[in-house]
């Protein structure tokens, strides 16, 4: 077992608590003026560990000794990897031995913290965004409230302990959380991965204190509707909830500001009211936006951002002010010609391109990892990602893809639709089948929508996965978004379903999951190929680079890869519980991988051509192909399934695989057709390109050479050269493609490895997650490819976007340079600069060719240390500069 168990106790915790109160600042992390995100300064321990009750845990008297430093949001699991309790918990099968007894009984959360004494702001409000899965709360050695009621994992509570808090001096705030059972409906990994030993129990959303005066403002929304023709004005309706707290009547004004614009509305208030404001652009001219900034996709435009200031007046005293963010744009579905659904942002269809996002097993992510996620997906040039459920410990997910014009689609995952997950009987509609659980995720779904619904990036909510939702259920669902967001679309599932309420949800998740060759896109007519909407799908395993294989196994783990249980334990569940298949496929397809680092080199090829001709395939064939969701794009731990870059943020050929495909302005092979095609994913109209082809046997001679011009209309692919029946080609050939603009600057390059003896994929066979294959391509003689020593030059520097190296490579022999591979390190022999950004990567050099690849990165990410460019590949020599 590698696993260190360190058990921290009274006698060695006790002066660190004491140093930690002592130090840590009252004062928790300010959210903006009037609310106080409790951030830092937590301490957790088990109840089977602490005897005292909650109004004594609560009290200023009582010390936390024993117990676990912390912050909010967290899991219990998380915090107790944070503290070292246990280490190494990805390593190996590490994370399977961690006793899971302990997190069948409640955990406490402790912290102390100062509430401003402020006039004006007299009454306090204890918000918890997420509690999984119910709570006991205790303030200053009073119980707020019960786990009978702090209920959800999806549940957002408001407490309002005014009387109880003690503004101008100290607080103490107590929280006994309880773990979800089997048959609770809480978040969970499906299939993903495994599930964490605490069932992610914890705090693990913000808890914040929110200040006011008599009257408090609540959920602000704007809602935008845009002329489509002109996109030159836009309406805009906006409301908010204002709430009396008081038992006496109130009158005010509600006063709203948008930049320069500023409109308002007299309010009256029966004691303890809560009433609904709505401001109309038909009654408020101030909210006919004319030449409105428009939010788009990042691949469409600028994804602008405006700030909505509500404030509620009571005479001359500010009683409440709430501030959001918001875009102006307006999103819509369609149903195509033949029978699929799309999606329009501004009145303009779009391909989705995206992949299925998770957040970590331990719901830890930090900004900068969300932040670094997000990048990636705008890098990559994907425009969406799907969330299968509510992930994000707070908004900084949602606000991230806000900033960078990366959709969202949200909503349940498939966790309550199967009795392994969910932990209790289900039927065609899935496990949400009481009247109790209706009532409680319903409200979670109304919670949920008011709770993200001003983001832009969000455009479509999912309310069911792979079932759709009891008729019951889903009319309540329906009811909460006519009230609280009729500004989206929705989807009553994933899947292709039929709802009695609803109608057809037209989009599809018909596979494959594991792997397929790259024409199964283009020819597959049935079931995952390219047409319509796949909302998951995708090549299958996606092995890591060799660097992150041995961050994940101990060395005796590493190798061989066949009858290796730590290599299954960190695949997925089910039928992707094992890489053998995939395996299998390599070894025939690519040679028998000899070691690790061998296989890893393979992979890379079957990762970046199987991801690559996905995306391509959907391209081609739009606007019959409306969308395509790959699964999946990141990782919750080390695995070796379904990722563009893994836990480490260590990209896979699939992430340049991607990348290349999705680009603005792209040549492209057809394995469908044996063509070449130019797609313009741009909204502008480009002329005067040139599509340059070549076709090469394994020893590099020329077998056919087109040049041919090209031009794009705005969104469309054209499709202008077939490659012709070529004789005397070898087993493994190789297809290059340029595209230059009219300057014959080259503006995209592509280079395919072919082989006479094509996949045969056994279509009687397929089923719902793969067409297995019955012959194999032959690329072997890709092992023969001589080593070829690239000339390389290199420079450092600083930019506005951050620190950059610029690499020129230089082939200077007659063999092709296969495959290379750029990578930055944290001084010689150090790990890889991560995150990392390069323009290009996992390419080829013909011979006499030069390249010029630029990579980002980011100074702290070296750690103090001088970053080494390395640069190798399938053939090239090793150099490190």
């Amino acid at each position: 077992m590698n696993i260190r168990i360190q058990l921290l106790r009274d006698r060695l915790l006790v002066p660190l608590v004491l140093v930690g109160l002592l130090s840590a600042p009252l004062m928790a992390k300010k959210k903006d003026d009037n609310t106080i995100v409790l951030k830092k300064g937590w301490y957790i321990q088990s109840s089977e560990q602490v005897k005292a009750s909650g109004d004594v845990i609560s009290g200023a008297n009582f010390t936390p000794a024993g117990w676990y430093p912390a912050q909010v949001p967290s899991t219990v699991m998380g915090s107790l990897v944070n503290d070292k309790v246990y280490n190494d918990v990805f390593v190996g099968k590490n994370l399977s031995q961690i006793p899971e007894d302990q997190f069948t009984k409640s955990w406490w959360y402790r912290t102390e913290f100062s509430v401003p004494a402020k006039k004006g702001w007299e009454f306090v409000k204890l918000a918890f965004d997420g509690i999984n899965y119910r709570a006991n709360v205790w303030l200053n050695g009073k119980l707020v409230a019960k786990s009978d009621t702090l209920e959800g994992s999806f549940r957002q509570f408001e407490l309002n302990v005014t009387g109880i808090a003690r503004p101008g001096g100290k607080n103490v705030l107590a929280v006994e959380v309880f773990p979800p059972v089997p048959g609770e409906p809480t978040m969970g990994f499906v299939d993903w991965n495994p599930k964490s030993p605490d069932r992610n129990m914890g705090l693990y959303r913000e808890v914040k204190l929110r200040l006011s005066g008599d009257v408090s403002v609540n959920f602000p929304f704007v809602r935008s509707t845009v002329d489509l023709k002109t996109l030159k004005s836009a309406k805009l309706t906006v409301s908010a909830e204002v709430k009396n707290n008081t038992s006496k009547k109130v009158q005010g004004t509600l006063i709203g500001e948008i930049g320069t614009i500023r409109f308002t509305k007299s309010v009256t208030l029966e004691a303890g009211e809560n009433k609904l404001v709505t401001f109309l652009p038909e009654e408020y001219k101030e909210l006919n936006v004319k030449n409105p900034r428009i939010w788009w996709t990042n691949d469409l435009g600028t994804p602008e951002l405006y700030n909505l200031k509500l404030s509620f007046h009571t005479g001359s005293q500010v009683s409440d002010l709430s501030e959001t963010r918001f875009g102006i744009r307006e999103v819509s579905d369609y149903i195509n010609e033949n029978g699929h659904r799309g999606y329009k942002l501004n009145g303009r269809k779009i391909l989705i391109r995206g992949g299925g996002w998770v957040d970590n097993l331990f719901l830890d992510n930090t900004y900068e990892n969300y932040k670094t996620q997000v990048e990636y997906a705008r890098h990559m040039n994907l425009n969406t990602i799907r969330l299968e459920g509510f992930w994000g410990n707070n908004e900084d997910l949602y606000s991230l893809c806000d900033e960078n014009g990366i959709l969202i689609m949200t909503g349940w995952s498939c966790q309550w639709e199967w009795p392994a997950s969910l932990g209790k009987e289900v039927d065609e509609f899935g496990g949400i089948k009481s009247p109790e659980d209706i009532k409680l995720i319903t409200k979670s779904w109304q919670d949920q929508i008011k709770w993200l619904r001003n983001h832009p990036s969000i455009f479509v909510w999912v309310y069911g996965s792979d079932k759709i939702p009891r008729p019951e259920l889903e009319k309540n669902y329906q009811d909460v978004l006519k009230k609280d967001d009729p500004s989206r679309p929705f989807l009553a599932s994933a899947k292709s379903w039929t709802s009695t309420v609803t109608g057809k949800t037209a989009v599809k998740m018909l596979g494959p999951y594991d792997y397929v060759p790259p024409q199964y896109w283009y020819v597959d007519k049935k079931f995952g190929g390219a047409y319509g909407f796949n909302t998951e799908t995708g090549p299958g395993p996606q092995v890591p680079p060799l660097e992150s294989m041995k961050k994940m196994f101990p060395q005796e783990s590493q190798w061989p890869a066949t009858k290796n249980d730590a290599w299954d334990f960190h695949c997925g569940g089910n039928a992707f519980n094992t890489v053998d298949r995939y395996n299998e496929i390599l070894n025939n397809r690519m040679g028998t991988a000899n070691n690790l680092e061998d296989y890893c080199t393979k992979a890379q090829f079957m990762n970046y051509e199987g991801m690559r001709a996905m995306f391509e395939a959907f391209a081609s064939n739009k606007p019959n192909a409306t969308g395509v969701i790959q699964w999946m794009y990141n990782s919750a731990w080390p695995k070796l399934w379904w990722q563009l870059y893994d836990y480490y943020l260590m990209p896979n050929g699939a992430f340049y695989g991607a990348k290349k495909a999705c680009e603005p302005v792209h040549i492209q092979y057809n394995y469908g057709t044996n063509g070449v095609e130019v797609v313009n994913q741009t909204a502008k109209e480009i002329k005067n390109l040139t599509a340059e082809v070549r076709v090469f046997n394994s020893d590099l001679t020329e077998k056919f050479t087109k040049k041919l011009p090209v031009n794009l209309k705005a969104d469309t692919t054209e499709k202008p050269v077939l490659i012709p029946e070529i004789s005397g080609l070898s087993k493994a050939y190789f297809v290059d493609l340029r595209l230059m603009d009219a300057k014959g600057r080259v503006i995209s390059t592509n280079f395919y490895t072919l082989s006479t003896q094509a996949d045969d994929m056994d279509t009687a066979k397929t089923n719902w997650y793969v067409t297995p294959l019955k012959g194999y391509a032959d690329y072997s003689s890709l092992s023969s490819l001589q080593n070829v020593q690239l000339n390389v030059k290199h420079r450092f520097g600083r930019e506005a976007k951050g620190r950059f190296v610029t690499v020129e490579l230089y082939n200077p022999s007659d063999k092709l340079a296969f495959q290379v591979d750029l990578n930055l390190l944290k001084g010689q022999g150090g790990e890889s600069v991560l995150p990392v950004f390069w323009d290009d990567n996992y390419i080829s050099l013909l011979p006499k060719e030069r390249r010029i690849i630029k990579g980002y990165y980011e100074e702290k990410d070296l750690n103090g240390t001088k970053p080494v460019l390395t640069v190798g590949g399938w053939n090239v020599k090793n150099q490190s500069l």
